[in-house]
């Protein structure tokens, strides 16, 4: 039996600051747009990996993450596929996979290698994923 618990984060700062994020899930119901809208995304949702594969190949600069929910698409295999593809077009959008197939959580120090995330993710784990996949866009504000 696996418990979560999600710490009341209502008081953080978002760490986001209105990065645009691509979501490619089949599940429209899943918490993982409000998570991550929470944290200051302007969240996109797309259910087909293709649309989702050419709306971040044909604006580049627009997007500033793209999350793929490997489970509901089918496997890890296809988020591998969809990490493979934006390396081959050299695309330099950092990419969250997530699935219980990962048996650890992996922060890659490579700025083209996926974060990937053991499901279901909590929301701990996402902030830490989604805080080191955009460390290089974060900006430091003085209090």
């Amino acid at each position: 039996m696996q418990l979560t618990r999600d710490f009341g984060l209502d008081g953080a700062l978002p760490v986001g600051w209105g990065v645009r994020v691509m979501v490619l899930s089949n599940d429209a119901q899943s918490p993982l747009q409000e998570r991550l809208a929470g944290m200051g995304g302007v969240v996109e949702h797309e259910i087909e990996v293709y649309a989702a594969l050419s709306a971040i190949i044909d604006d580049p600069a627009g997007y500033g993450l793209f999350v793929v929910d490997c489970d509901s698409l089918g496997g890890v295999e296809v988020g591998a596929r969809v990490a493979a593809t934006l390396t081959a077009v050299q695309s330099r959008v950092p990419v969250i996979l997530i699935s219980e197939a990962h048996s650890t959580q992996v922060f890659p120090q490579e700025r083209d290698e996926p974060v990937c995330l053991r499901g279901p993710v909590s929301v701990l784990s996402l902030r830490m994923g989604f805080e080191h996949a955009l460390r290089d866009r974060l900006v430091w504000r003085a209090a």
